[in-house]
């Protein structure tokens, strides 16, 4: 059972705070892997997930790629820290939390992709100008905040 879940029971509805990671994998032509999740209501957004106790960050980052896509993450580029008001979250059985996600980005992964079917129902990659409109709005933030940073400091993705 996660931590998080193991909290849930003893707080009930009560908030909590979430630390969690999201990785932005970009492919030779830039284009994104998104994630088509089971819930909450079929939304596309970035591989990623909960941290567990004794994880660092990046730990956190790599073992959920690796789950929910099959590729092994080799390095990772911090992009930003997303917190505050505007990640507060209440879902339908009434939980709320904040979440903390570290999203990262890199273009350094190897091994064969595969959707886990317990986690999603389809994963593939897009280009910046196909997104999908039903992708988790903060993870379009971050994929837009990754486009523009490369953009302001004149970058080629990696």
């Amino acid at each position: 059972m996660a931590y998080f879940e193991e909290l849930r029971k003893l707080v009930g509805h009560r908030p909590l705070i979430l630390p969690g990671a999201v990785v932005i994998i970009l492919d030779e032509d830039n284009r994104i892997l998104l994630q088509q999740r089971n819930e909450p209501r079929k939304r596309w957004g970035l591989p990623g997930g909960i941290m567990e106790l004794g994880e660092s960050m990046e730990e956190t980052a790599i073992r959920e790629v690796k789950e929910e896509t099959g590729l092994h993450v080799n390095s990772l580029h911090l992009l930003n820290v997303y917190s505050g008001k505007n990640y507060h979250v209440k879902v339908e059985n009434g939980d709320e939390f904040y979440v903390v996600t570290i999203a990262y980005y890199t273009k350094d992964v190897e091994g064969t992709l595969h959707l886990d079917k317990k986690e999603g129902l389809n994963i593939q990659y897009f280009s910046k100008d196909d997104i999908p409109e039903n992708i988790v709005l903060s993870h379009k933030r971050m994929i837009d905040d990754l486009f523009q940073y490369l953009t302001n400091e004149k970058r080629k993705c990696f």
